[in-house]
């Protein structure tokens, strides 16, 4: 699977082919350097690592200094791994080689998006699993309209099993949005629009895949 590293710029629209306005998310993709190419018989499986992003040199490890160094480029920010990038990027992906998102995708391809979603920190049942609420507003009830109500049996089990849905910490987690179409590509500038929204905040940082 080939794919490229970016950052998530905004949100805008454009107007595709046969005349819709299409809500897109813009996208600046690379340019990703290669910095280590792995093969089945040294590592035992296949993949490329990219690079993107500056880092200052004074907040970089000598380790990743000298992983740098040996692709003969800067300190970058951010190192994601690809498996099994596709094979017509054979003389591409050599080590030090840049990687432009003219590259790797075109106009009409369906890629996969990969970001973090926005933070949000303690929330309670009903904006965290879209609970209903413990009853109505009349009857007796008291302070219940965003309670989650009972959360285990008596005697049995008498305990709570695991996985229940409860008030707790949402969001910053890792999420995938499959088959965005690529809408327009503007190379010059590394920028690629894609139909829809993608997780994570503005000048977070994306993967996409392809």
């Amino acid at each position: 699977m080939s794919g490229i590293i970016g950052k998530k710029i905004g949100m805008t629209s454009i107007y595709s082919a046969d005349g819709r306005n299409v809500v897109c998310t813009l996208i600046e993709a690379g340019p990703c350097v290669v910095t280590q190419v792995k093969n089945e018989e040294t590592d035992g499986y296949t993949a490329v690592q990219l690079a993107y992003g500056e880092r200052k040199e004074k907040n970089t490890p000598k380790a990743l200094k000298g992983h740098f160094s040996k692709a003969q480029t800067t300190p970058k920010m951010e190192v994601i791994e690809f498996r099994d990038f596709r094979e017509e990027f054979e003389g591409q992906v050599e080590l030090g080689n840049t990687i432009n998102v003219g590259d790797v995708f075109k106009e009409e391809d369906f890629v996969d998006v990969i970001g973090k979603s926005k933070g949000k920190g303690f929330q309670g049942v009903v904006k965290r699993h879209n609970f209903g609420g413990v009853g109505q507003a009349t009857h007796g009830q008291h302070n219940r309209l965003r309670a989650p109500g009972s959360v285990g049996g008596a005697s049995y089990p008498a305990r709570v099993f695991k996985g229940m849905r409860m008030a707790g910490r949402t969001g910053g987690d890792r999420v995938k949005i499959t088959n965005l179409q690529v809408m327009k590509i503007i190379p010059e500038k590394n920028l690629i629009l894609v139909s829809g929204s993608v997780p994570g905040s503005k000048n977070s940082t994306v993967i996409i895949e392809k």
